[in-house]
């Protein structure tokens, strides 16, 4: 059978760490808008024991569904709703959701060295930065200087890590 041929199975080639991936997304999302955090830290933990586990979260889904689900420790029935979404579409409309108010590239702040939570919510809320290439053009016209908490040494370091960072991508 080709792959071609595949295109009539309900759920798309996905395993754990790509259903780790798209949880840890939303972890991130709520942390940055301050969401409660009981709910940031359901989904950071939710995503790291998916990631961790031998078993393929399908195999699982494939023998009980949501309720198979739900007898791994920290997944209750708002996260394994969103695991079989993700596992049936690929995606979850609810980090689409988080995402219409605050774009998903201001997560890639944090990826940069020197830029921590606060930092990166400072960069978004009050310099309109959403990207790493926005953080570059920041940076290139000395407005780093500016922010609060960035001294010589974290504006240098930040300035390298996003030369590697957008070297990367």
């Amino acid at each position: 059978m080709s792959d071609s041929e595949h295109h009539g199975d309900r759920s798309l080639s996905i395993d754990n760490a790509d259903i780790a991936r798209v949880l840890q997304q939303i972890a991130d999302m709520l942390e940055f808008t301050n969401e409660n955090p009981f709910k940031f830290r359901s989904y950071q933990m939710a995503a790291e024991t998916i990631g961790s586990m031998g078993t393929p979260v399908t195999d699982i889904v494939s023998r009980g569904g949501a309720t198979e689900l739900q007898k791994i420790p920290g997944i209750g029935k708002t996260i394994s709703a969103q695991i079989l979404e993700i596992i049936q579409t690929g995606k979850s409309s609810y980090f689409e959701e988080l995402t219409k108010d605050v774009p998903a590239t201001v997560l890639d702040l944090r990826r940069v060295s020197g830029v921590g939570l606060k930092t990166a919510q400072l960069l978004y809320r009050d310099l309109g930065v959403k990207s790493l290439e926005e953080l570059k053009s920041l940076a290139e016209g000395g407005g780093l200087a500016s922010v609060p908490g960035l001294g010589e040494k974290t504006v240098a370091r930040v300035k390298a890590s996003l030369a590697r960072l957008l070297d990367e991508d």
